[in-house]
């Protein structure tokens, strides 16, 4: 093949209380990226969009990690990269993970699958320091993998797959952004103690909830006693929309990534759909313009089209 389309699916980084480590694929929204195989040693980015790309692909999130690619190739080939952006940048939804990953995947196609996924995620990761300043694979591991991830280690790289049982998910994104980078910049650096055994129990008890297909512990399990009070003050809204979707049925949810975005976990569709429109009437009432998704986990991960 010289070129390829593929799907690139959004993500929710950190799953409210495994920052950095737990990562959910989404089947929607979705990029859309065509690669194409050149010639000559290069990497170039457009945008069909009229996004406005950094011209080095050193400095493009999709960019970095093919040239760390090219670095492992001995033939005199490169990849230029078509994007169409339905994922926000700055949304918290995966925006960034989601080129980097479908960069790498798609260029992995047209040389024939010779990167193991685990090769894809450490060239990946180089898309996300541009973006945030830091290798995170909390998004990026999903999206290639799909399904639920867990890092369990950056250095060595070690991702898990994480079995869960069918959940629906209801996502606002309120159209305001909160940059991953200005997001890391309010956190703490020193943690009590207290707080870190309580955020390793609800860690340890979400992963439990999902492989056991228990809804209730996940319920239990959704909590944040570290990130999510700080965070939560950068987002209009996300107290009451918290609140009002566990008393519609949800068994609860949090900030998406680095936010704005706020997501619910729901068993059924029907109260997915509730709170859906109680998302509505607070960003409505709010008078800030959003966008809403209801969807389910996307178990493939990027997929290549074949229209």
């Amino acid at each position: 093949m010289k070129e390829v389309s593929v799907l690139c699916p959004g993500t929710i980084a950190n799953l409210v209380c495994g920052f950095d480590i737990l990562g959910l694929c989404l089947n929607a929204p979705a990029d859309r990226m065509q690669v194409k195989l050149l010639r000559e040693s290069t990497v170039v980015i457009q945008s069909a969009d009229g996004y406005a790309l950094p011209s080095d692909p050193q400095k493009n999130t999709a960019g970095a990690p093919l040239v760390e690619m090219l670095k492992q190739l001995e033939e005199g080939i490169g990849f230029e990269v078509t994007i169409h952006k339905q994922i926000k940048p700055g949304s918290g939804i995966g925006s960034s993970a989601a080129s980097a990953a479908g960069a790498v995947v798609a260029a992995n196609l047209l040389l024939n699958n010779r990167f193991e996924k685990e090769d894809l995620v450490r060239f990946a990761l180089f898309g996300e320091k541009v973006a945030s300043g830091v290798k995170h694979a909390d998004n990026i591991a999903p999206c290639i993998y799909g399904g639920i991830t867990l890092i369990r280690s950056i250095f060595p790289l070690d991702i898990v797959s994480i079995p869960a049982p069918p959940l629906y998910i209801t996502l606002v994104h309120p159209q305001i952004e909160v940059r991953t980078s200005d997001a890391r910049q309010i956190l703490r650096k020193e943690i009590q103690l207290k707080d870190a055994i309580r955020q390793w129990g609800n860690i340890a008890g979400l992963v439990a909830g999902f492989m056991k297909s228990d809804y209730d512990l996940i319920g239990r399990s959704l909590e944040d006693v570290i990130i999510e009070p700080l965070r939560s003050i950068l987002i209009p809204g996300f107290h009451e929309v918290k609140k009002r979707s566990k008393e519609a049925g949800a068994l609860g949810g949090g900030i998406s990534g680095s936010g704005p975005s706020i997501f619910m976990l729901s068993q059924t569709g029907p109260v997915a759909l509730s709170v859906e429109s109680l998302m509505k009437e607070t960003y409505t009432a709010l008078g800030i313009d959003f966008k809403t998704y209801v969807t389910t986990i996307n178990n493939k991960g990027i997929q290549l089209l074949t229209d």
